[in-house]
């Protein structure tokens, strides 16, 4: 099963990834199997190997050096969300300006770009793009904690909350990542993007805030579908790290598999304040 993180997508976590440790192999499709037309079932990590119904239990790789594991994944997790951490705490000390900050944010955007189009993982990329992410979020932080005092912690607080609930649900089975649950995922994240460019577009040429998806009743709306939708992705990227950790990907993985993390966790974080924000602000 494909992530709907893009950076998932990418080398090491698709088909025909190259590395030769990789059951990368077609399969027949088996009789009576549902999954038999999965057009992702060439993939090593999104082939299902129960029968129908039974509860997923991904074959597990054989042990070998430079095959990621659950610890190289948590590690590189650590570092980078980290790394924004710290960065945050920098811009909301000194106090960095909303327009520094949203240069940086754009710097980060496009460092994320660079990264989810690279075949390989570049630590230094993600370090960096962490980096400016940082700078980008303290900073807009601050700036909306001055109107809505204690936003910020808030929005710190639902993300853990909802990062924590989403992990215990997939691991007790509760969400369970399926062919018809990645394309709910998808058809539900397009059509939330779309709209959100339409009401940009409106924002931009027509002043205000566009069609008013983003402040009122209908902020209020579209800012918990857009937390569910960061959790429902959350689901996805636990499901892409299981898969590439119980087929073999390499250790170098882990690095894309901290930055999909991240990219989401931030998403999950800015849905959180902009809501606390309409929810809270006058």
């Amino acid at each position: 099963m494909r992530s709907s993180n893009p950076v998932f997508s990418r080398r090491g976590f698709s088909r025909n990834n190259g590395y030769a440790g990789f059951d990368a192999q077609q399969q027949p499709p088996q009789a009576g199997n549902p999954y038999a037309t999965n057009p992702y079932a060439g993939n090593p990590y999104g082939r299902q190997t129960q029968a129908p119904g039974q509860p997923y239990a991904p074959p597990a790789a054989p042990p070998s050096a430079g095959r990621m594991t659950i610890d190289d994944v948590v590690a590189r997790t650590g570092m980078t969300l980290g790394l924004v951490i710290a960065m945050a705490a920098v811009a909301w000390i000194t106090g960095l300006s909303l327009p520094l900050a949203i240069g940086a944010g754009l710097i980060a955007m496009v460092l994320s770009f660079v990264q989810v189009f690279k075949r390989k993982a570049s630590p230094a990329l993600i370090l960096a793009y962490a980096a400016f992410e940082g700078l980008f979020l303290g900073a807009l932080s601050n700036f909306v904690n001055q109107f809505v005092d204690g936003a910020a912690m808030q929005a710190v607080l639902g993300t853990l909350a909802v990062f924590t609930a989403v992990l215990v649900l997939y691991k007790t089975r509760v969400i369970r990542v399926t062919q018809r649950f990645y394309r709910f995922v998808m058809a539900a994240a397009i059509g939330f993007v779309l709209l959100m460019a339409v009401n940009m577009l409106f924002a931009v040429f027509g002043g205000g805030d566009g069609l008013g998806f983003r402040s009122g009743g209908l902020g209020i709306l579209f800012g918990v579908i857009g937390v569910v939708l960061g959790a429902l992705f959350l689901a996805l990227d636990f499901k892409q790290v299981e898969d590439g950790i119980a087929y073999g990907a390499p250790k170098e993985e882990a690095w894309l598999a901290a930055f999909g993390l991240t990219l989401t966790l931030v998403w999950i974080y800015l849905e959180f304040l902009r809501l606390i924000a309409i929810l809270q602000g006058d």
